[in-house]
């Protein structure tokens, strides 16, 4: 099926060319700011990305790929852009996820170069995984390349920001204008090269599903490694006209709620681990001026959206649902028709079919296509090969139940079912069981083989006094089958998450079949 089209012509551009027309639709307003409260205008920034741009472009070759290890903040704004304003490619890495998958995604991407600040290291106590990355590749200092920026490169930026079509350098909006790494909570993490069209499109899908007001701040506290983060918290403010407001760390909740006012901030993208914890510390005031609250990368829990409801004056909690591959938006509530349980509708421009799963009965497994979609997945062994999707589809792996207005429910990943006695169990769905049961509680679900039932479920948990019996009185009095009742239970001080805040799978699941084997 096909959602609404979207013309072309308001995608088919690169990423600066769409920044320097944005400038030109919304004047030159102040739209990017941080933590340090210097705000850029438009100008600012692209006089900024021309200036660092150049001095990078000295270092690289024409479109090759470039490692950038920054935090959510103004530098790894002007950065991304720098590197676009030169035609270079940015691979931005995520550096949460360890020595090993970074050394990998290096090798993957073919990088040669990453660039990082000292000062970033230095707070984020990462000392130790820069010097090991430096054995992959070259670390280059921001910090040293601005010590080295004179008043001929200032008047450079002066003449570039004033003609910037004239000064950057040509490239086309099919070429790559990222290169990201899926989130690796079910496996190793693949990479994802998205052009510059489908980060464009995305941010015009996005404007074309919900009315976006151009004096409104977009509160971004998400990691621009993860794709929500960069296109919902970079690239679609600033190509519609909001002022973005990038945060480091998505983990500092109290900080994050007392700025939420000060800067005026009207939407907040995080993800529902994040936004739980939010609500939680903040005062009733805090959301005063959001607009609404955007959550996506995992399912909203019933405890938080009730928190949004009650605490702070009926705050919208619009749920959303992506894929690194999608760029990422696929679907998201809309202000005016919020439907709590589902992630909303499928953007305008998208095609998508739903093929079934056998043994699952309602439902089947999600694919997509639409000018978001990536062309394909780097190749493991040649960073210059792209793995291309059979007819532009895209299997999201997902499970998902698309009703007859359209809205997405989604069931559970492929790898997220267990196959017990011979029946189809959705672990989401036994997920929020137990969120049922203890809705203060974070829980994660796991299968593990099992020798009479084929597989069995385990149950891992941070609520000390959660009890096998709860779930299964729970199960009766609800209606929900006994096989999907865990007999294990695991309890843990916290759930492990990804830098994302995605539930980190590949860790529980290790920690499971440790735990089974006797530690």
């Amino acid at each position: 099926m096909l959602r609404a089209a979207l013309d072309p012509k308001v995608y088919d551009e690169t990423l600066f060319d769409a920044l320097v027309d944005a400038r030109a639709r919304y004047g030159d307003k102040e739209i990017l700011e941080d933590q340090d409260r210097h705000p850029l205008t438009y100008t600012g920034l692209i006089r900024a990305a021309f200036v660092l741009g150049r001095k990078i472009a000295k270092l690289t070759q024409p479109g090759e790929r470039v490692g950038v290890l920054l935090p959510s903040s103004a530098g790894v704004v002007v950065t991304f852009f720098a590197l676009h304003a030169f035609g270079r490619v940015p691979v931005m890495l995520n550096f949460t996820s360890g020595e090993a998958n970074l050394k990998a995604a290096l090798k993957t991407a073919g990088v040669k170069k990453i660039l990082s600040a000292k000062r970033f290291v230095t707070q984020a106590k990462l000392d130790d995984l820069m010097e090991a990355l430096a054995e992959a590749a070259e670390i280059v200092w921001l910090d040293d390349i601005r010590k080295t920026i004179g008043v001929a490169d200032k008047l450079y930026g002066l003449s570039a920001g004033m003609a910037p079509k004239r000064f950057r350098v040509k490239t086309d909006p099919d070429s790559a204008g990222v290169v990201l790494f899926t989130s690796g909570s079910f496996g190793a993490p693949k990479g994802v090269v998205l052009s510059q069209k489908n980060l464009v499109a995305n941010a015009r899908q996005v404007a074309a599903h919900i009315e976006l007001d151009p004096d409104w701040v977009m509160f971004n506290p998400l990691p621009t490694f993860h794709c929500f983060g960069l296109t919902g918290g970079v690239i679609l403010p600033l190509l519609q006209g909001l002022k973005a407001f990038e945060y480091p760390s998505p983990l500092h909740a109290k900080q994050i709620t007392d700025l939420l006012p000060q800067v005026k901030a009207s939407i907040l993208f995080a993800t529902d681990t994040f936004l739980n914890q939010y609500a939680r510390v903040a005062e009733p005031g805090d959301f005063a001026t959001l607009q609404f609250a955007v959550a996506g990368a995992e399912k909203v829990r019933d405890e938080t959206r009730q928190m949004f409801n009650t605490k702070f004056g009926g705050v919208e909690l619009l749920e959303g649902y992506g894929a690194t591959e999608a760029a990422p938006v696929v679907a998201v509530n809309h202000p005016d028709r919020n439907r709590p349980g589902t992630v909303g509708q499928i953007l305008p421009g998208m095609e998508y079919r739903i093929e079934p799963v056998e043994g699952i009965a309602v439902g089947g497994r999600l694919y997509l296509r639409g000018p978001n979609v990536m062309e394909g997945y780097i190749s493991p062994n040649d960073p210059d090969n792209l793995e291309p999707l059979a007819d532009g589809w895209h299997d999201t792996g997902d499970i998902v139940d698309i009703d007859t207005e359209g809205y997405i429910t989604i069931l559970g990943r492929v790898k997220r079912f267990a196959k017990i006695g011979g029946e189809m169990v959705s672990l989401t769905a036994v997920e929020g069981m137990a969120g049922a049961v203890w809705p203060d509680g974070h829980h994660a679900v796991v299968a593990v083989p099992d020798s009479k039932k084929g597989e069995r479920l385990v149950l891992v948990t941070d609520v000390a006094t959660a009890e096998a019996a709860r779930l299964s009185e729970w199960a009766r009095d609800n209606g929900a089958p006994e096989l999907a009742v865990p007999k294990k239970i695991i309890k843990i001080d916290a759930i492990p998450v990804l830098g994302t805040g995605k539930t980190d799978y590949v860790a529980i699941q290790k920690m499971v079949e440790k735990e089974l084997k006797g530690g």
